[in-house]
């Protein structure tokens, strides 16, 4: 399967965990948004464009600010929850693949939370540019899992499990440390289109009581794309092992990378 596929097919099934995904995904912290609207110079009623708002998680932070934001989402059911959990916002909803939507007028910004790197590679940085007033501000972050000294010790020691199953990481996959995740920096300017001005990184930490963080797991594309049989063996070794603990909860670390970079030209 070619690389386009594989990640057309994964970016497809979220939409059947739209309703899981609203419940259990963790919201942003509140100084990201906070430095994304100092760092893009943004102001109250300025035009704002998502791209792949999932449910909102990204969107209601900043229409909370004042922003007029278009969301540009591909999946039905998660756009129908957008569109929920957003009513009263200034937000409009619209149900397409950013790669092929004609935006109505320039934006001031476009940004993405996780869900930059589903954007198809060849296309996503001239879209963007060509989404943009001149001056105006690409941002883009993803959340993703951190591990701190001393965290939880449950996602090493689970992995036993997905070594039996055949879903192990790849030896020398990296754990990384809160503030050690990766940024972009080097792609976004290798796209000739926009200058990096700014790089941030955030780390918070949420608990999960078993079942809850096996919805967590069922929001991720590698465990929605498992084979039944995996799930079940792995899902009721995470209840039987949680089980043990006398709190029956894991504590997650995330972390995410702010990147903004202003529109060249």
């Amino acid at each position: 399967m070619h690389a386009e596929d594989d990640r057309e097919r994964l970016r497809q099934t979220f939409d059947r965990a739209a309703e899981r995904y609203d419940r259990v995904r963790p919201d942003y912290p509140e100084a990201l948004f906070d430095d994304l609207v100092a760092l893009a110079g943004l102001k109250p009623g300025d035009p704002l464009i998502e791209v792949g708002c999932a449910t909102g998680k990204a969107t209601r932070p900043l229409a909370r600010r004042g922003f007029l934001i278009t969301c540009v989402e591909l999946g039905p059911e998660l756009a129908a929850v957008a569109r929920r959990n957003l009513a009263g916002f200034g937000v409009q909803v619209v149900r397409a693949a950013f790669e092929e939507w004609p935006p109505p007028e320039p934006a001031v910004l476009v940004y993405a939370a996780t869900a930059w790197h589903w954007i198809d590679p060849d296309v996503r940085y001239q879209r963007a540019w060509q989404a943009l007033r001149p001056g105006g501000h690409l941002a883009f972050w993803s959340a993703g899992h951190v591990f701190p000294e001393g965290g939880d010790p449950f996602f090493a020691e689970i992995q036993d499990i997905y070594d039996e199953i055949g879903e192990a990481l790849p030896p020398g996959a990296p754990r990384p440390r809160p503030g050690e995740l990766p940024d972009e920096r080097a792609g976004i300017e290798a796209s000739g289109l926009f200058e990096v001005t700014g790089v941030r990184h955030y780390d918070w930490d949420r608990v999960y009581p078993a079942e809850e963080y096996i919805e967590l797991l069922e929001t991720f594309s590698g465990h929605l794309a498992m084979a039944d049989w995996k799930r079940r063996r792995l899902y009721g070794e995470i209840r039987r092992r949680l089980a043990l603990r006398r709190d029956h909860e894991v504590r997650r670390g995330w972390g995410a990378v702010l990147h903004v970079a202003r529109r060249l030209g």
